[in-house]
């Protein structure tokens, strides 16, 4: 991504007559503290919180994949809210660490749930969920769904290089869920923000085991099959991009901070939450993490946080709620929901 350009960004838009409903979520028993990890890698516990704010992450089991972590949180969602899959006609999942290259994650996911109806995978890694939740409400918007079951999972653990201080503390696995439906005329997506940067590509990235870098001895002995990352650059990039999208949304929407009963940010670093949130003067009330006990769950992220904060209280019916996602690709997804 160049420095002597501003990154260009399509005008907000807007997905109105439905709306977002329920909430479910999945994260592994497996529990990963920073003292686990300075025992087995002699990683410095105080430097992970003090750059993070992570406390412990959660991992996968062996017998665990992706396709595990979303068909649990789907069934979490169903059991809260006593909807099943024949109540949905679509599957939308957001991932960028699939079971397989294919069959596609969305379609062993939809098999696994019984669901009846196509299932389509999206991949715009930590902005993955945003991604799905507004293709799915496009696809309920033009008439074409009645109800659609959005997921958002990752298995962060299996491509990461345990080495690497700098990426391994902060990422981990699970995976949320919600349906979106048809609502009333002032419910949904209010404004919304979503696009991308590919020139920022090499800033995130895994090199290998795709058809540019078929995986090889060589290649696995160097590390390329894992997880690369620049954090200064994706920092200061996540940081411009969560202010700049959030104000775009709410001007477009002619909304202010004080009209927005809660903002759930994807939960990379509370570094780059707090940075965004306090030049945009929001109050540190109005915003719910959870990232110290899960870490970065990509495109499980905000699913997860959404659930948590449901279940706290923090949001109900007719409030609105601005939800942004970013990442890798560069990509990002930023929205304003009348819940």
């Amino acid at each position: 991504m160049s420095s002597e350009r501003p990154s260009p960004r399509p005008q907000c838009k807007s997905l109105m007559g439905l709306r977002v409903v329920g909430t479910g979520k999945y994260v592994p028993d497996m529990v990963v503290g920073n003292d686990h990890l300075h025992a087995r890698l002699g990683f410095d516990s105080d430097w992970i919180v003090k750059r993070t704010g992570i406390l412990e992450r959660r991992h996968a089991a062996a017998h665990q994949a992706t396709s595990d972590l979303c068909v649990e949180a789907a069934n979490d969602l169903f059991a809260k809210t006593g909807r099943t899959a024949k109540d949905c006609d679509l599957l939308v999942l957001g991932t960028f660490t699939p079971d397989m290259s294919f069959p596609s994650t969305a379609c062993i996911v939809q098999d696994r749930l019984g669901l009846v109806g196509p299932a389509i995978e999206v991949e715009a890694a930590c902005a993955g969920f945003m991604y799905a939740l507004v293709t799915a409400a496009a696809y309920v918007k033009a008439g074409v769904s009645d109800r659609a079951l959005v997921i958002g999972g990752d298995t962060n653990s299996r491509v990461l290089d345990p080495s690497d201080i700098k990426t391994y503390p902060l990422f981990g696995d699970g995976a949320g869920a919600v349906f979106v439906e048809r609502g009333r005329p002032d419910q949904g997506i209010l404004a919304y923000s979503m696009g991308s940067d590919g020139a920022g590509g090499p800033l995130l990235q895994r090199e290998t085991c795709g058809s540019r870098q078929p995986p090889t001895p060589e290649l696995l002995a160097a590390g390329k099959h894992f997880m690369y990352m620049n954090g200064h650059a994706v920092f200061k990039w996540a940081v411009n991009i969560l202010c700049d999208t959030i104000q775009e949304v709410l001007k477009a929407a002619n909304l202010t901070v004080e009209d927005v009963a809660l903002f759930v940010a994807h939960q990379a670093n509370i570094r780059i939450i707090n940075a965004a949130i306090d030049t945009l003067n929001i109050p540190r009330s109005k915003v719910f993490n959870n990232l110290e006990r899960y870490g970065n769950t990509s495109a499980g992220s905000i699913p997860i946080a959404l659930d948590e904060a449901a279940a706290e209280g923090k949001f109900k019916e007719g409030d609105l709620v601005v939800l942004s996602g970013f990442g890798a690709g560069l990509a990002w997804g930023t929205a304003v929901v009348r819940w």
